[in-house]
This record gives C-alpha cells, sequence and structure tokens, in this order.
C-alpha cells in the first residue's frame, strides 16, 4: 500500500462556505482531468454531506474491502471514488464529532487507488477538523479555491485561502462558479450574483484565476443526473475543460 502512494499527488478542492457548487466543481475537475489522459480518483470527503455518488451516477453503490483497505467504486467516467455517501443508508445524518470524521477521511484517502496518480477530494467548507487533518496528514500538492462572485462568498474563500497559505500548501487558483446567467428565452445574460468577484479577489491575493463556470440550466440537470457536463462535448462543457487544462498545466510544472 505504501509503495501504491508513492508519486500519488491530492488536488483539494476547497470553499470557504457551502453552496457555492464545490462538489460540481470538483466532480467535474476530475472527469476532465482524465479525459485529458491523467489517472484520477475521486475522493468525497465532504463527510457531513457527501453528494458525490449522486453527482458521478454511482448513488446506492458500496465499496468492497481487501483487508481492511477499501476499493474505490468504478464510474462510467474513468473516475473511480469514494464516499461517505457509499457508506452510509441514503438521507442518514452523519453525527460524528471530529475525530471520527478525520478517521473516516483516512479511510477515503487510502484506499486502494491503484493506478491513480492524482486524487481530486472534494472537501468538506468551511476550516474545521477535516480540513486539518487532510492538511498536516496528507499534505496536498495544491488546492483549488470555489466561491460565487458576491461579496459574501469572497469573505470566506480568502479564509480558505488564508489557511492552506498558512499550511504551506499551494493555491492553484479561484474558480468563480454561477457567473452570470443566460436566458434560455431571449439570451440576456444577468448576473444575479454579482460579476468578476473572484477574479478581483484573485488578483488581489496574487493567486491565479482559473476561469468562470455559468449558472446553467443544463450543469444543474445533469449533475442531477449523475452525468458530469465536461463528460460529454455539450457547450456546458468547455469551462470545465479548461479550467481543467490549466490545473494539468500546473501539475507539470517542476516543483
Amino acid at each position: 500500500m505504501t509503495s501504491e502512494r508513492v508519486g500519488r499527488r491530492l488536488i483539494a478542492v476547497a470553499s470557504g462556505k457551502g453552496g457555492v457548487g464545490k462538489s460540481t466543481v470538483a466532480a467535474n475537475l476530475a472527469v476532465a482531468l482524465a479525459k485529458g489522459g491523467r489517472k484520477v480518483g475521486l475522493v468525497d470527503a465532504d463527510i457531513y454531506g457527501p453528494s458525490q455518488p449522486t453527482l458521478m451516477g454511482v448513488e446506492g453503490s458500496k465499496p468492497e474491502a481487501r483487508e481492511k483497505t477499501m476499493i474505490p467504486v468504478a464510474t462510467s467516467f474513468g473516475v473511480p471514488i469514494l464516499s461517505m455517501g457509499q457508506l452510509v443508508a441514503p438521507g442518514q445524518a452523519i453525527a460524528w464529532r471530529g475525530p471520527m470524521a478525520a478517521s473516516a477521511l483516512g479511510q477515503l484517502v487510502e484506499g486502494a487507488w491503484g493506478p491513480a496518480d492524482t486524487l481530486v477530494v472534494d472537501m468538506p467548507p468551511g476550516t474545521g477538523d477535516v480540513q486539518l487533518t487532510m492538511i498536516q496528514k496528507y499534505k496536498p500538492a495544491g488546492a483549488v479555491i470555489v466561491s460565487t462572485p458576491q461579496d459574501l462568498a469572497l469573505i470566506d474563500a480568502r479564509r480558505a485561502i488564508d489557511l492552506f497559505v498558512k499550511a504551506g500548501v499551494p493555491v492553484i487558483g479561484i474558480v468563480e462558479n454561477m457567473a452570470g446567467y443566460a436566458c434560455p428565452h431571449c439570451g440576456e445574460v444577468s448576473d444575479p450574483f454579482g460579476q468578476g468577484g473572484a477574479e478581483a479577489a484573485a488578483k488581489e491575493l496574487g493567486v491565479p484565476f482559473l476561469g468562470r463556470v455559468p449558472l446553467a440550466m443544463a450543469i444543474r440537470a445533469a449533475s442531477d443526473a449523475g452525468t458530469p457536463p465536461a463528460a460529454g462535448n455539450a457547450p456546458e462543457a468547455a469551462a470545465f475543460t479548461d479550467i481543467a487544462g490549466k490545473v494539468e498545466a500546473w501539475l507539470k510544472e517542476p516543483r
């Protein structure tokens, strides 16, 4: 198991608060990286609110175990996953204190990931026990921060960035999610959450801006149906493909 982990890098997808679409970005980033040829696994570290089984179309699946090590569940998109959502009954609350949640995180990260050289980790929102365990014990190679354009979300995104910077984890960049809504009837674009806030924050903080993901009905519908848009060639895949390209370029840079 130790030899399997040599050279494997973790990419933490994080946000300072919930409700900004972090899990959707994580799922589509993993799928887009795999589509580009990288061997990727997806860890749903959002212990209290796991959604990756639904997003990846494997809801109801259960991972098997080999010598007390969990075997990730295969998906149709070439990205195996492990999630707390596969270990508890649908709708069941996970009322665990920090040490139990941190232990569960370890079981997910230390699964039998086989040839995967990169794990995309869908982090829980905030800066609590699970985040600290991930940073201190597993030291991600880098972090992708997800925010919406409005000021309140950006305040919390700054806190998430500060956590990773203080821990010595490089911030790969910021993704601005739910950025602009195109009316399906007239085509006019409106900005219910504001515009450009994440890009401005990235410039202010001196971190890269990875791109915008629109507030689109097609993304919501595909995600609910367990078919990540990044897996297809529809227009809504373009934003995720572009973001994954920048993350891939970052991964290839010598360090």
